[in-house]
């Protein structure tokens, strides 16, 4: 198969709304593209690199399909619990290589394909064809295939699937132009995605250093490590922590360094901080993924203000 760059979403807090607007429903795992002709299956990353062999449900599963098309999708591992897309055991996945682990997870965390596009048939390109044309062929296509194969659903209401993905804390939902092509990475203005964020109230614990300057902080949960965040923390906030009073030892908050920190340089604050921030979700071990800072209280957050302080 050629090499290709897949067409991204791009990301916003608002999607466009209208008739020359599709919704799909975002999932949270590893875009894959599919190769088949006629029973030979090829499953490559958006990188182009070659999981045929990692994902061997999923290959199987196209090696029963007749014809000649690649199609584009996401694999994801459901949660056995919420049923929702678990990105924290897609990752697992797709780190094993050995045969046997992978066999044994297959059985114990299977993964799903959900496709949603389709960009040659039967030796023809269709990516200069208008989404809607590339869906209804898609459709087409699909129409009788089963589990782990999914065809993603298209739905004309953003605000209904917003609010469902909201409720039901999925990842989020990517707008589609129908007249659009099928572009080169981001390179376009044709899709765009929105995704739902995890807030919550942390407690700021330690700062961790790196080549002596502030390079992330340490955030505590009801008790528990919660991970580090670095973004959302500019100047003005480092300068006011850098006048914090801090220790070497994490006695005060932990028995045990957490593994998250291990052999990092951590000045550990005398007296924790709240703060609001907000993720993508928590992992199964209480880690909030791509955190960022919202405010922490106490903490100066902008740096006009703090220069005009200066001046006074």
């Amino acid at each position: 198969m050629e090499q290709l760059n897949p067409m991204s979403p791009l990301l916003v807090t608002c999607l466009p709304e209208g008739s020359e607007w599709s919704y799909q429903l975002k999932w949270d795992g590893f875009r894959i593209l599919a190769s088949c002709e006629e029973g030979q299956v090829q499953l490559f990353s958006k990188q182009m690199s070659d999981k045929t062999e990692i994902y061997p449900e999923i290959t199987q599963a196209l090696q029963h399909k007749t014809g000649r098309f690649v199609i584009d999708g996401e694999a994801v591992v459901l949660d056995p619990v919420t049923g929702n897309p678990s990105f924290q055991r897609m990752q697992q996945r797709d780190k094993l290589h050995d045969s046997g682990a992978i066999r044994r997870a297959v059985q114990s965390h299977p993964v799903h394909y959900m496709i949603f596009d389709l960009l040659y048939a039967d030796g023809e390109d269709l990516r200069h064809l208008p989404f809607v044309q590339r869906a209804a062929r898609l459709i087409s296509l699909t129409q009788d295939w089963k589990a782990p194969l999914y065809r993603c659903e298209q739905y004309d209401d953003a605000e209904i699937l917003w609010d469902w993905v909201d409720s039901h804390k999925f990842e989020g939902v990517i707008a589609k132009r129908n007249q659009s092509v099928y572009g080169q990475g981001k390179d376009h203005q044709d899709w765009f995605k929105r995704k739902t964020v995890h807030r919550s109230t942390v407690q700021i614990i330690g700062i961790l250093m790196k080549e002596g300057r502030i390079s992330s902080l340490v955030m505590c949960h009801n008790g528990q490590y919660h991970g580090r965040v670095s973004s959302g923390l500019n100047g003005s906030i480092k300068q006011s922590l850098s006048v914090l009073e801090t220790t070497n030892s994490a006695d005060h908050y932990f028995d045990t360094w957490p593994e998250g920190v291990r052999n990092q340089d951590v000045r550990w604050l005398r007296n924790l901080l709240q703060a609001e921030v907000e993720g993508r979700e928590l992992t199964a071990a209480e880690l909030l993924r791509h955190p960022r800072i919202i405010s922490i209280e106490g903490v100066n957050h902008d740096r006009s203000r703090q220069a005009k302080d200066r001046r006074k």
